[in-house]
């Protein structure tokens, strides 16, 4: 890659300099150029003594809404762990926006969101305790009232002072979605199966906030048993594509 850098005038400070590109107008084509939010290079995986992939390659890019598939046990879940730094590959790396996540500093957990197919709430707490737990563990605390905002959004404030054991799945998938509807989200979202559970007009909010984040420059992989609309996902990873060559451990 050909890196380029400005030459700053003598006369004009680098502070003004740095205003300057700030002001200019972000080219979504531009920032699908730029280099990838997260990449894994010659991935594998396997479950026990079953391999699921070898080889994989994956770019996912500021402003990208990526459709995960594959046949049920195909390794959907196990990929998406594996992005998100909880489990380890049998091969290859995971880089997050150029640097391998094991040699980078971990600050880059604050940039990534990994939801779960469970909704990782925790059951004695109160739905807004629950949320606001669940995006404290970024390090950042999380006013009240943009924590109110975000069970709004979702559709869920009214159940905001309840327990999260007493909602029903739909409510607690809303509570769980409503951390990417906090100010100042992760530039990253990996979601499993995020439409599970919710009914129409959860599902309408849920494609407004993927299309927003990804406008915003934001990137999201997600798996879906139902169909996303076409105009929603900018492209296809099929696990079922992908081959099982028998590398680790032979």
């Amino acid at each position: 890659m050909v890196s380029t850098t400005a030459s700053t005038p003598p006369n004009t400070s680098r502070a003004a300099a740095a205003a300057a590109a700030a002001a200019t107008p972000k080219d979504p084509e531009a920032l699908r150029e730029a280099s990838p939010r997260l990449a894994a290079r010659d991935l594998a995986a396997q479950r026990g003594e079953r391999l699921l992939f070898a080889g994989l390659e994956i770019e996912l890019r500021a402003g990208e809404v990526v459709w995960l598939r594959g046949t049920n046990g195909r390794g959907k879940t196990t990929l998406l762990r594996l992005l998100a730094g909880l489990s380890t590959p049998a091969e290859g790396t995971v880089c997050f926006e150029g640097v391998a996540m094991r040699s980078a500093d971990p600050q880059w957990r604050r940039e990534l969101a990994y939801l779960a197919h469970a909704n990782a709430l925790k059951d004695d707490l109160l739905a807004h305790e629950a949320l606001r737990f669940v995006a404290g563990l970024r390090g950042t605390p999380v006013p009240p009232q943009a924590v109110q905002a975000a069970l709004e959004r979702l559709g869920v404030a009214r159940q905001a002072r309840l327990p999260v054991r007493v909602l029903s799945q739909g409510q607690r998938r809303r509570v769980a979605l409503a951390r990417l509807a906090l100010p100042d989200p992760p530039r990253v979202w990996l979601l499993d199966e995020p439409f599970d559970a919710l009914d129409d007009a959860g599902i309408g909010t849920l494609e407004a906030l993927l299309r927003a984040h990804a406008a915003s420059g934001g990137a999201v992989l997600l798996t879906s048993h139902q169909p996303l609309p076409a105009d929603l996902a900018t492209r296809v990873l099929d696990l079922d594509a992908v081959s099982r060559t028998a590398r680790p451990g032979s």
